[in-house]
């Protein structure tokens, strides 16, 4: 089909009642995997990049991801949307939309709220410009296990200490221009320390006030009837990755372990990783209520 922004996409899920599942891909391999599930599921995607596997200590890796990305994004049988998570450096989410981006995230949500406003708003004015859309984030989003730190028990960012204020999220949106938002409702980032628990009655509180789709980050590991009730309260777009990297590296140590050996192909050995990430994004995508919808 094409590459997409984000606006239509999650706009379209909003009215019909499902969310996009977004996932991030650390190789072109994984994001190669994420639109073939899609593609069989007949689902639109959101394919997204963190800062470090698209910088990785090369210049050239943003330019050779994204050309990669774009290209397999406009072979596509259904709507792909190229994202960058998470953002922290301005000058990097501005080089990802010259680089060809359809959508952008930026996060300030550790920054007190004006500040958080102010450089939202920069990433929006400027990302509008080239026709992407930009997600941001208004509350917290807490980290349990993350990039292979693992907390003790007891400290670890507890979410209920930053979930979204609904009347600061009239402002933030007024303000901003932002088109779709990330709330902190309960989820945490990474590998829960604990089972979640979702605001739902904040988050019922916030869909009736939000005029833009809202997000959800940390769906790795949350129960799936707590992701289909926040969906039904207006949740449209669902970050996955920890999941996903948990089948693509359990699976490789079993097949490493099977082969007896380090000297295999590079090939072989992706193989069956790759395939079990492609069942986590099907399972993912039927969760959400977006098969059949492309």
């Amino acid at each position: 089909m094409a590459l997409v922004n984000i606006k239509e996409m999650l706009e379209k899920a909003r009215k019909e009642h499902y969310a996009v599942g977004a996932f991030d891909a650390s190789t072109i391999e994984m994001a190669m995997a994420i639109v073939e599930a899609a593609e069989e599921e007949k689902s639109p995607v959101i394919v997204m990049g963190l800062t470090p596997d698209l910088q990785q200590g090369n210049e050239k890796m943003l330019t050779y991801w994204t050309e990669s990305l774009k290209d397999l994004a406009k072979k596509a049988s259904v709507p792909v949307c190229l994202h960058l998570d998470h953002a922290r450096d301005m000058n990097f989410l501005k080089r990802c939309v010259d680089a060809g981006f359809t959508s952008v995230m930026y996060d300030a949500s550790e920054y007190p709220f004006e500040e958080n406003v102010r450089l939202s708003k920069e990433a929006a004015d400027y990302a509008h410009k080239y026709g992407a859309t930009v997600e941001a984030e208004l509350g917290h989003v807490g980290d349990g296990i993350v990039s292979g730190v693992i907390k003790e028990d007891g400290n670890y960012d507890n979410p209920e200490d930053y979930l979204t204020n609904p009347e600061e999220m009239r402002r933030f949106i007024a303000e901003t221009g932002v088109d779709c938002l990330a709330v902190a409702v309960g989820t945490s980032h990474g590998v829960y320390v604990h089972e979640p628990k979702l605001d739902f009655e904040r988050l019922e509180l916030l869909n009736s006030i939000s005029d833009i789709p809202m997000v959800v980050h940390g769906g790795s590991g949350t129960p799936d009837a707590q992701i289909k009730k926040a969906i039904s309260l207006g949740v449209t777009k669902l970050n996955i990755y920890s999941e996903m990297m948990a089948a693509y590296f359990g699976t490789m140590k079993e097949e490493l372990e099977k082969a007896g050996t380090m000297a295999i192909w590079m090939s072989n050995a992706n193989r069956e990783p790759l395939k079990a990430v492609k069942k986590v994004v099907k399972e993912k995508i039927r969760l959400t209520g977006s098969a059949g919808k492309a």
